[in-house]
């Protein structure tokens, strides 16, 4: 598993792929360089920061990730998350806060690797669509929220939820500057029309270039605009995070949580490109991925990353070959900052502010949005729960908490309910019997067939035995169970079902099961409970079942 991919994917390499992804590389660098320098805002931190793990996490990810295609590095929605967890520890944009957020990395990283060495990456399916559309939105709406204080340069205090702020921003709107509300807005407008003529302009990137030409011209400074801070180190330095054990008790428990989120992007960015480019994606190989870079990375003055759905998007749609595009970008964004870094310090904080509201409006997927409120009413409070949680929470990953037990809650209720069909004889279908909704036929007097669409666990027996009880008071002795539908069965299953045998031949019939997948027969052999329940009781299929009960009720 901690083979270096990059040996396999080095075959690949030729004049034309290389062409390819260098191509590719530098695309990304242009873009990426923005980006970082919001998203390290959005999670407290300095622009350099941001920079460096744009630089180093995806260079470290690609030599062992198997997909070609993904570009680690700062994402919006695990810097919010960061923030909403180390804010409440330190002062963000302090040392102090440096230091917890690269102890967090470190962390982050050993819960990834760890979760892809022991192969747990289906964990990630445990948090639905649902939950990442609402936790996105409800991000992005704090975004544009939090970023209105630089807009409108007012002095508000940090750590307010998204309602505390609006409230902050209604009470205090007369302390307004005019200067830098104008210039955050035109920064905002010249990204949108950009947009508009072209997405595959680099519009955040010229926005903020546009931002810094207006401020300068205005002479933004005189007018109290104020800048990005310089960056004082281009090449990120060594030094090792303090790993003592009160940080990492202070730090577990977000570090879980930061984690997951971070793998539930890299994993759906990994498996939508795959679904376009055909490749097969190792999503545990990614885990390890992710998990290497963010340890490394953390030694490197960077924090918590994932995989880009705009950055890998643009890394497919730019033809690149293999993850060797993601390591030039890094390279080609290094070159670039040794020719621009001092320009940095001209960016405005209002055209920034604009540039990251833009950022977070991008992440409310609204077409998501309505496809979920059109196709599901659990799945759109789950939604909306997650949503709400987000803007009403301090501590946003409770959010993601609140919804992945809404999710599980709905799920375990669904399991726990196995619908139950009453099926009748039918001679015309292959199978020997058919739903009674479906034909006008009427049902035996004498035997009853059910089919149990769900699986047979401790969790569905209470509402089995009521749903069978109603039965047992029909004048049918018989009963047939169908169970085509049965994908599991436990212990308490398997009781269940012999215990209801005992029923229907204390009232002078008997139970019967057709259909058993293999994996259901096979755990009932080992149990001993084929036995129990009895052999002659088990048939292949319906129509057997049914020759069987009717030639008995012929004898009697």
């Amino acid at each position: 598993m901690i083979g270096i991919p990059c040996l396999e994917w080095c075959r690949y390499l030729n004049k034309r792929t290389v062409w390819r992804d260098l191509l590719a590389g530098f695309t990304g660098a242009i873009i990426v360089l923005p980006q970082g320098i919001a998203f390290a805002l959005i999670a407290g931190l300095p622009p350099e920061i941001g920079l460096y793990t744009a630089m180093i996490v995806p260079f470290v990810a690609a030599l062992f990730q198997s997909s070609r295609h993904v570009v680690a590095g700062p994402t919006t929605a695990v810097s919010i998350v960061l923030f909403g967890i180390l804010s409440t520890m330190a002062e963000p944009m302090t040392e102090s806060y440096i230091q917890l957020a690269l102890v967090l990395t470190f962390l982050v990283g050993i819960f990834q690797l760890i979760l892809g060495l022991i192969k747990m990456g289906f964990v990630v399916n445990f948090v639905s669509m649902s939950v990442v559309v609402g936790f996105t939105a409800g991000a992005g709406l704090l975004i544009i929220a939090k970023q209105m204080r630089h807009l409108l340069d007012i002095q508000m205090p940090r750590g307010l939820s998204f309602v505390e702020i609006i409230q902050y921003i209604i009470t205090h709107i007369t302390e307004t500057h005019i200067m830098p509300f104008i210039l955050g807005m035109s920064t905002i407008l010249f990204a949108l029309l950009l947009k508009r003529i072209s997405p595959k302009i680099p519009y955040l990137l010229l926005a903020m270039i546009f931002g810094a030409l207006v401020n300068y011209f205005i002479q933004g400074e005189t007018h109290g605009v104020k800048t990005l801070p310089s960056i004082d180190r281009i090449w990120p330095t060594f030094s090792v995070p303090d790993l003592s054990i009160q940080n990492i008790r202070l730090l577990s428990a977000g570090a879980i949580t930061v984690g997951i989120i971070s793998l539930i992007q890299t994993a759906s960015v990994a498996k939508a490109i795959a679904l376009k480019s055909h490749q097969h994606v190792l999503i545990n190989r990614e885990f390890v991925s992710q998990g290497i870079a963010h340890m490394v990375g953390s030694f490197f003055r960077c924090y918590v990353g994932a995989g880009s759905f705009t950055r890998s998007g643009l890394n497919y749609q730019m033809g690149a070959a293999t993850p060797l595009s993601a390591m030039l970008a890094s390279v080609f964004l290094l070159l670039i900052l040794l020719l621009v870094s001092d320009a940095i310090s001209i960016i405005p904080i209002p055209a920034m502010a604009g540039i990251i509201m833009l950022v977070g409006y991008e992440l409310i997927d609204v077409e998501k949005i309505r496809l979920i409120l059109r196709s599901s009413r659990k799945e759109s409070i789950v939604l909306a729960l997650t949503f709400f949680a987000t803007l009403l929470f301090k501590q946003i990953d409770y959010a993601i908490y609140i919804g992945v037990i809404a999710s599980l809650i709905f799920y375990l209720r669904r399991t726990a309910m196995p619908r139950i069909v009453i099926l009748v004889k039918d001679e015309d279908n292959p199978e020997g019997c058919t739903s009674i909704e479906r034909c006008a036929k009427r049902e035996n007097p004498h035997y009853r067939i059910v089919r149990i669409d769900g699986s047979i666990y401790f969790g569905a027996v209470d509402h089995l035995t009521k749903e069978l009880e109603k039965l047992s008071h029909d004048p049918q002795k018989h009963l047939i169970l169908d169970c085509k539908g049965v994908n599991f069965i436990d212990i308490t299953g398997a009781e269940f079902l012999i215990s209801e045998r005992d029923l229907w031949r204390s009232k002078g019939g008997d139970l019967y099961l057709c259909n058993l997948k293999k994996t259901v027969r096979q755990f009932m052999k080992k149990g001993s409970f084929v036995e129990q329940f009895g052999m002659e009781n088990l048939f292949h299929t319906c129509r057997e079942a049914i020759d069987y009960v009717e030639q008995k009720l012929a004898k009697t």
